[in-house]
């Protein structure tokens, strides 16, 4: 007989009126909530609280110089939090609710705990589309912080039972709503003085941005502003190969369009259908018996430049 212990099971609910109703109480008591969004599964509290958010970092293993994104409903509450330019404004309207962070200057006022932006200056702001996160948010009446909802650098979930294995008992209440239909962290923009900078790619393109912006983003000063810019980041606890046509005997091969692999990411060469199996795969191959992972090449236009900076991290 095994006597060997076993991690606590977290308790998991369902998304709907009920599910979000007591989800909404334990975020307003202080304790921690996963619940999906259109990107990922998120690990929410309430970001005005010192004490809620450490448990964010106690739970993720997460550095403290890593700041977090705070979820609002709407323009409106975001505009509470932070100051809103033109552009700034421009990018609301284009892209929210949907995947799209903005980076801008922090209000004195915004009552914020002061881990939420890890000393700096500014705050970053997401309003999702997600109607699980959505209705959490209406309920809640309070911005969420909210980072990907497993233990930091490892692969990021996209299903309740990803965020299950990774956290366990970490997590209060996990709220099931299924798979997450993009599968791949927001973008993250930095609106400068003087300009802008793309911070982490995501579903909302480099084009995109260019078309409503008017210039090239820049490159930054180096410093953590947001979260997926550690250069080891999304790892499956296994060495990765990239550009792999074919893999290794010691492989689980991850393919793409012609590359078949031991699962595809899109058999038909799509990005935003790898996009969504992203992390999906890294999870098997995590779970695989082989030591080592290769991913097949994926063309670096698009969406595709988001899944490749997400994989070169998971292969640092």
């Amino acid at each position: 007989m095994d006597n060997t212990p076993q991690p606590e099971s977290p308790c998991i609910g369902r998304a709907d009126a009920a599910g979000i109703a007591r989800a909404a109480r334990v975020l307003a008591d202080g304790g921690l909530v996963a619940v999906p969004t259109e990107t990922v599964y998120g690990l929410a509290a309430r970001a005005d609280s010192a004490d809620a958010v450490a448990r964010i970092y106690r739970a993720k293993g997460r550095p403290d110089f890593n700041p977090l994104i705070v979820h609002v409903p709407d323009l409106a509450a975001a505009e509470r939090l932070a100051r809103f330019d033109g552009r700034a404004r421009l990018l609301a309207h284009h892209f929210w609710p949907g995947p799209l962070t903005l980076v801008l200057p922090r209000r004195d006022e915004a009552g914020l705990a002061p881990a939420v932006t890890a000393g700096l200056p500014t705050v970053a702001l997401r309003c999702p589309a997600h109607p699980a996160m959505r209705a959490l948010l209406a309920a809640a009446a309070l911005p969420l912080a909210a980072p990907s909802a497993n233990r930091s650098g490892g692969v990021s979930p996209t299903t309740a039972q990803h965020v299950a294995a990774s956290l366990g008992a970490r997590v209060d209440l996990i709220v099931d709503g299924g798979a997450c239909p993009r599968g791949l962290e927001s973008t993250i923009v930095a609106l400068r003085d003087h300009g802008w900078d793309l911070l982490r790619p995501g579903p909302v393109t480099a084009g995109e941005l260019e078309s409503l912006l008017g210039r090239p983003p820049g490159t930054g000063d180096g410093r953590i502003e947001a979260p997926g810019q550690l250069a080891s980041h999304y790892a499956p606890g296994k060495p990765v190969r990239l550009d792999a046509i074919t893999p290794h005997p010691d492989e689980f091969h991850i393919g793409f369009g012609p590359v078949a692999g031991d699962v595809s990411l899109s058999p038909g060469g799509d990005h935003a259908e790898a996009a969504a199996a992203l992390y999906a795969c890294l999870h098997l191959a995590a779970a695989a018996p082989q030591p080592r992972v290769a991913v097949a090449p994926i063309p670096d236009s698009g969406l595709g430049a988001a899944i490749n900076d997400r994989l070169r991290r998971a292969a640092a």
